[in-house]
């Protein structure tokens, strides 16, 4: 039951993801089916974090794109253990996969055969935590005047630094966030709108590809 302590870290970004929506102009059901289609916690706060009303799909299709780019790595590195899975069974597996579903299966892998029945348990269990979770933060946001109080405006914030953390690589790894953190600044003091998101990813990467190529 290593899933059960993940379930009880996720809720509480269900609920701040829920009543941030909510505070964006999202209803209750626009929120929950949401949650329960997309099922990727960071890409939901950038795109209620991105919201206009009425919505710029051009930018939220490629904020989403670029903070679920690691899944490309994430499923390349599960592939050699889901040789058990059918193509249907693979599909719903990759739909299902977040960080913790992959770490904790990855984590499993190492010891023992991982099978459908114990991935899409963990799945699940987790799809649901996320969901009530969200649907319980949207139906208490209406009534949370000033999300900030309670912390939940950190909460992209709280996750971002989470996910850089599992990204650290190193010192070789600071030139490029550093590129993008300030090129990110640059933008967003000059530029109105969400540029700012995608420029400093751009740079970012550009310099990591440019680090790679010379190493190469």
């Amino acid at each position: 039951m290593a899933v059960l302590p993940i379930m009880a870290a996720a809720a509480p970004f269900g609920l701040a993801i829920g009543t941030l929506a909510t505070q964006k102009g999202l209803s209750v059901p626009e929120i929950t089916i949401m949650s329960a289609t997309v099922f990727a916690g960071g890409s939901q706060f950038v795109a209620v974090e991105l919201w206009t009303s009425p919505a710029a799909l051009g930018t939220l299709v490629l904020a989403t794109f670029i903070v679920n780019l690691r899944h490309v790595l994430m499923g390349a590195a599960l592939a050699p253990y889901l040789r058990r899975f059918g193509r249907g069974q693979l599909a719903l597996a990759l739909f299902a996969m977040v960080d913790e579903t992959w770490a904790l299966s990855l984590r499993r892998a190492q010891t023992k055969p991982l099978i459908p029945l114990n991935y899409f348990t963990m799945a699940a269990m987790l799809w649901v935590t996320w969901v009530s979770s969200a649907l319980a933060g949207a139906a208490l946001g209406s009534a949370i005047e000033d999300p900030s109080v309670y912390g939940f405006d950190f909460a992209l914030a709280a996750i971002f630094l989470t996910l850089l953390a599992g990204m650290w690589r190193g010192a070789g790894t600071a030139l490029p966030w550093a590129v993008a953190a300030a090129v990110a600044v640059l933008v967003h003091l000059t530029v109105p709108g969400a540029w700012s998101v995608f420029c400093g990813a751009i740079a970012g990467g550009l310099v990591g590809f440019a680090r790679g190529g010379r190493r190469a």
